[in-house]
């Protein structure tokens, strides 16, 4: 750098980080309409998880052509990468994602459409979720290099979030071993801060294995299948009135047989259970599986049962989501033109008692945290990690629905996705000029973990469930 320009940045780190921040907000906003196209090819796509090839690749190409260094494959995962830039510490990581829930397809309008028959969609809002990290992370990298600040960015590409658990793979390939602190965000319906906890979750597929036969003429030949899975259920159903009640057990079938008049030979079910404590959560699982075997012993058939995903709940850091705060507030929410308005109405006609427009200008305050659950969760407990939501959706639109589809399709949800982005990169800014708050942090969490051991329940030798999305034998 020649002494000018050392000059001047070394003026501007003394005044910073407030003195660089306008740059940084004008450069997102002169780069909203192509990272906007970007979330939008990827809305377009909507591949599940492990299955995010294009998703994945396009975010890959963008942050190496920025200058980047792409690391592939992280943890066994085909589309799980890394993509660093700078040197030493300190280390912030930002996280994204990109894979979309299976049977969700919706057009961009504002009245249930189907936009292609049993296709995915972006229920949760992952095509700009990945899109507004990466952002962020080539914003904080271009100001970096311009001032001559020591550290280092790194956009995490973390696939199968919705059940598949990629970032846990991660996690155990050490992509998170030398980072100080890890910025995480998420689409939502309010700009809002989450600095409580999550529910922790696990998952699996129960598979019973039976006899077919002949359904009237040797019904006694069969050994059904699927009725060890409906004992299953039925027993899961008796079980809730006898756990903690803020549990959640939700599960589907799967394969329930081929035709009425043959006795399946094979049946599955895919279950989850959630509690916000991962102790007790262990309890409930374990009676969940005695409710499996109990069908398979009543009806004299084979059970297997194959562990997808397992989740903590998430560790919140209360100096992380301080820095995160005040500049989700300096940043503001989301102003919708008249034409957003009127499309925000028409889709709010579908929502049960929703809030009045106008919240997502504002941030909301008070300590909240995640309804559902997230492998987020896992990387708080691997290292320190403050979350927020950005307004991409239309308020009340409830989580994974074709409203939330419709909307991360918008030029709503992109608004709010430039919302997400200005907040990660002026918090990323913020730790990188502040060490103290890098202590800080650090020191909350070593507080909020002693005396609790993160051990993930997916075994070690376990590999990512790449075919989790897949059905049957």
């Amino acid at each position: 750098m020649r002494p000018l320009l050392l000059l001047a940045a070394t003026t501007l780190l003394a005044q910073a980080p407030d003195a660089v921040k306008p740059a940084i907000l004008d450069r997102i906003d002169s780069q909203a309409a192509k990272f906007g196209q970007m979330s939008r090819q990827i809305w377009e796509w909507a591949e599940v998880g492990y299955q995010e090839t294009r998703s994945s690749g396009l975010l890959r190409d963008e942050l190496k052509a920025a200058g980047f260094r792409i690391v592939e494959n992280v943890g066994g995962a085909p589309t799980a990468f890394t993509a660093t830039w700078g040197s030493g510490k300190p280390v912030i990581g930002i996280l994204g994602e990109f894979d979309a829930l299976p049977g969700l397809s919706q057009e961009d309008e504002p009245v249930k459409k189907v936009r292609a028959a049993g296709a995915a969609g972006h229920g949760c809002g992952h095509n700009l979720f990945g899109v507004a990290s990466a952002l962020a992370a080539i914003t904080v990298k271009e100001q970096m290099m311009k001032l001559g600040i020591q550290g280092t960015v790194r956009f995490y590409g973390t696939p199968a979030e919705e059940g598949g658990g990629g970032k846990i793979y991660m996690i155990r390939a050490g992509a998170f071993n030398d980072v100080d602190a890890v910025l995480d965000w998420h689409p939502a319906s309010s700009n809002q801060v989450r600095a409580g906890t999550s529910l922790a979750n696990i998952s699996a597929k129960f598979r019973f294995h039976g006899r077919s036969s002949h359904a009237a003429a040797s019904p006694e030949q069969g050994r059904s299948a699927l009725d060890a899975l409906m004992l299953m259920n039925h027993a899961v159903e008796l079980l809730r009135e006898h756990i903690p009640q803020e549990t959640r057990i939700h599960y589907i079938v799967t394969r329930g047989g081929g035709a009425p008049n043959v006795v399946p030979d094979f049946a599955e079910g895919y279950f989850y259970a959630r509690h916000s404590n991962m102790l007790v959560l262990d309890g409930v699982w374990d009676r969940l599986v005695k409710c499996a075997q109990a069908g398979a012993l009543a009806t004299e058939t084979r059970m297997e049962m194959e562990l997808v995903n397992a989740v903590y709940n998430v560790l919140p850091n209360g100096p992380l989501n301080s820095v995160i705060e005040k500049n989700l507030k300096q940043v503001g929410g989301v102003k919708y033109t008249p034409e957003e308005t009127a499309w925000a109405e028409k889709l709010r006609a579908s929502l049960t008692d929703p809030p009045p427009l106008g919240s997502q200008e504002t941030l909301q305050t008070g300590r909240v945290g995640l309804g559902g659950s997230t492998d987020s969760a896992d990387v708080s407990w691997a290292v320190p990690t403050g979350a927020f939501s950005a307004a991409t959706f239309v308020p009340g639109s409830p989580g994974h629905s074709w409203q939330n589809v419709a909307c991360a399709g918008s030029s709503i949800g992109r608004k709010g996705m430039i919302v997400a982005a200005k907040t990660l990169a002026l918090s990323a800014m913020d730790l990188l000029y502040d060490p103290a708050s890098l202590r800080a942090a650090r020191a909350d969490f070593d507080k909020r973990r002693a005396g609790h051991q993160y051990k993930s329940r997916i075994p070690a030798g376990q590999k990512p469930p790449l075919r989790y999305r897949e059905t049957g034998e």
